[in-house]
């Protein structure tokens, strides 16, 4: 699942600009993808629970990533998208957590960028 901010290529380019390291927004979508990967478990089809205790999510400079799923839960992809050949139904549970919580990792990244923008303005 890819959700894109808009403006957030031409945030870091003049945040690049202006000197900054884009380090600063690791943190942010660090923890907006740990609150995103944490509400999916609560949502996640279960059978054993094994799917839910697979979520994860993390941070670069560049993006917030949740995944579900390892080398011995390889269904993961496959519930959520869904697998019409063999008839599995998409459950994308993860990206309707993300669409529901938007306005809490939103203003996570407001803040972060504030930030920012105050040290910018500070310097």
């Amino acid at each position: 699942m890819t959700v894109k901010v808009a403006g957030a290529n031409k945030l870091r380019r003049e945040l690049k600009r202006a000197g900054l390291d884009m380090e600063d927004l690791r943190e942010a979508h660090a923890r907006a993808a740990r609150m995103v990967a944490a509400d999916s478990r609560a949502t996640a089809p279960r059978r054993t629970g094994a799917l839910a205790g697979s979520l994860r999510g993390a941070g670069t400079k560049g993006r917030a990533s949740v995944r579900a799923g390892y080398a011995r839960i390889p269904y993961a992809g496959p519930i959520h998208w869904g697998w019409p050949a063999r008839n599995i139904a998409a459950q994308p549970w993860i990206l309707q957590t993300a669409e529901r919580t938007e306005p809490a990792w939103y203003g996570i990244y407001l803040q972060a960028v504030q930030a920012i923008l105050d040290g910018v303005e500070g310097a």
